[in-house]
This record gives C-alpha cells, structure tokens and sequence, in this order.
C-alpha cells in the first residue's frame, strides 16, 4: 500500500541513518527497493529530489559516485567511542537488573546504525557485576523525577534481603513518607537524597531497596534545611554515602598512593610532597565508620594527621576491629 509521498524524505533519512555509514553506503536501486517495500515508492529521479530537499533542511546524506550513486548518513549524536563508554557503565551498574541492561545496551548500541550495533555488542565485555533484581527501577526514578517536578512528597515501602535473599520489608511494611531533593549515583548504587520531616534532617535512601512508590498529593515541606540543600556540596563532603559529622583531616601518605587521593576527594584536593617519599593533604570529609574503615585501608601508607579528635577515633576503630581477632 502506497502511504503519504509527503513523508517519503523522513523514510529515506529513517533507512539510510540505521543502515548505513561511511563504510556501508547504500546504492540507488537498494535504497529504491527499500522504500517500495516500505509502501515509499519512487523514480530515480525523485530520489534525487528528496535528498537535495533533506540536504537542505539540514539533514546531511553523503553521497559517493561509483558506477552509480551511493548514499549515506555519516554525522550522528554519539561516537562510537562515547556509545562504547555509555554501554560499559550500563553492563556495569549494579543497580540496573540483567533485563533491563540487555535492552539498554541494544537501544545504545542503535545509536551507531544497524551495521556497527552488532559489532559494538559483540565488543560490549560482561563485567559479572552482581545485579539489582528490582524490574521496577525505571518506573521508581520516573516517578521520583515527576514528584520532584511537581513539588510534591512521595511515599515507598522499604527492603532489606535476608539470607536467602527474601525481601524483608522495614517497619513491617509502613510506608516512608519523605519530600525527595534529587537522586545521585554514588559507589554502584542510586539513591534518593531526600528531606525527612519526622526526623529533620537530609535521608538517603537506595532506589532499587524502594517498591510501592507513590506520589503524595501534601506538597513537598520546605524547611530551612531543605531550602539550603546543595547538591554539590552535599555530595562532595558526604563520604561514601555513610554521614558523619563533618571535619576538615589532614593526612600524611606514601607518594604512590596520590592517584588513590584524587579518585577519592577529586582533582581540587591541594596536596604537597613531605618529608621523604611521603606527601601531605587536607579534605573536608564526613567522619563515619566507613571513612575510619578507608583510612586504616592502606596501613602504614596513609595516617590522619589531625584533628587529634578524629586521630582518637582511628585509634578506637582499630581497637574495636583487633579484639574480634584475639
């Protein structure tokens, strides 16, 4: 059946975007032959036409001259490179299900045109990365995102697994109601920033642990320290999604472990050579028992310096930690 000629050129852009690039251009006749089977059909001559209309209008098709033309569409959103780099983050997000990263990896790999999403799939490593089982995480994030927009609270239900890996539902399935700040990826995982009017203060939440989420109709309650809420600055001294009380450390440390400090406190960390092969710096940092956990990581390659309140409770923690081992 032979479909409206005035959306012809959008078919010849739709066909040769996904099936051709610099390397796969599509002949004449080929391309003809696809658009009748597509109920476009059309003379040589108005193919011409068509694409000097989509060339005009700012869609580029390539054209190379063999024993006849030659058409392809070689400018794209993404390069390979940047489509390789999105599809490796999503094989190795723990957060997104086994399900839903096949289908992401093969929406992305699309990106590059029929001819090089095969080859950039046959490329795409599995990482092995343990995976959420919540399907419902997509639809959680949308719904986060539409309470946002709308200014208004959301209320979940909330789970830990057991050690068979049953859902165990915290107060025995009462609802959190919170007013949600934004969403964050930090170390694998994605959480919910959050402002918990019962307890006051700013609550992080992990979304593939949320279910039965629910956008409230109570407007979201703008406190004094939700108005202040900074996202940047939030994420820069929260360390590792552990809270803590804040303190600016100093720390001495082995020169080679400085790739180790920028991968933690980022590229903005001022850090100067010491004595010997050692080097010195100072964070604003979230004093928790993570952070103690990191500090005594690299044993005597790395130790706090000062404060001595927080020199005091990295001796503690590793007291604590020793006892279970005598």
């Amino acid at each position: 059946m032979e479909k409206d000629k005035k959306l012809r050129p959008m078919k010849i852009w739709e066909i040769l975007r996904r099936e051709t690039d610099e390397d796969h251009p599509m002949g004449t006749e080929t391309l003809r032959e696809r658009l009748k089977e597509s109920g476009y059909p059309c003379t040589r001559k108005t193919l011409y036409g068509d694409i000097a209309l989509l060339n005009d209008n700012g869609y580029e098709v390539m054209r190379t001259r063999k024993i006849s033309n030659e058409y392809y569409v070689a400018d794209r959103s993404f390069d390979i490179p940047e489509l390789q780099i999105l599809m490796d983050a999503v094989q190795a997000a723990s957060f997104i299900t086994d399900k839903k990263t096949k289908v992401l990896i093969g929406k992305i790999a699309q990106l590059a045109g029929d001819k090089k999403a095969e080859v950039l799939q046959k490329n795409t490593v599995e990482f092995h990365t343990p995976k959420s089982d919540n399907e419902q995480i997509f639809y959680i994030v949308d719904k986060i995102g539409s309470a946002i927009e709308q200014r208004r609270q959301i209320s979940f239900v909330y789970f830990d697994y057991d050690i068979l890996h049953q859902r165990v539902y915290r107060k025995e399935k009462r609802r959190y109601v919170v007013n949600p700040l934004s969403t964050v990826f930090s170390n694998d995982n994605y959480y919910l920033m959050c402002y918990d009017d019962k307890h006051g203060n700013i609550g992080h939440y992990r979304i593939d642990r949320m279910d039965e989420v629910d956008i409230e109709q109570t407007p979201i309650n703008e406190t004094e320290e939700s108005k202040k809420f900074d996202l940047s600055r939030h994420k820069r001294a929260l360390f590792e999604m552990f809270s803590g009380e804040d303190a600016k450390v100093s720390f001495q440390a082995d020169k080679t472990l400085i790739d180790h400090i920028f991968d933690k406190f980022g590229k903005s960390v001022h850090i100067t050579y010491g004595e010997g092969n050692t080097v010195v710096f100072t964070a604003n940092v979230q004093v928790s028992k993570r952070f103690l956990g990191w500090c005594c990581s690299f044993g005597d390659m790395l130790k706090v310096t000062a404060p001595q309140s927080v020199l005091n409770q990295v001796n503690d923690f590793l007291a604590k930690t020793a006892e279970q081992y005598m």
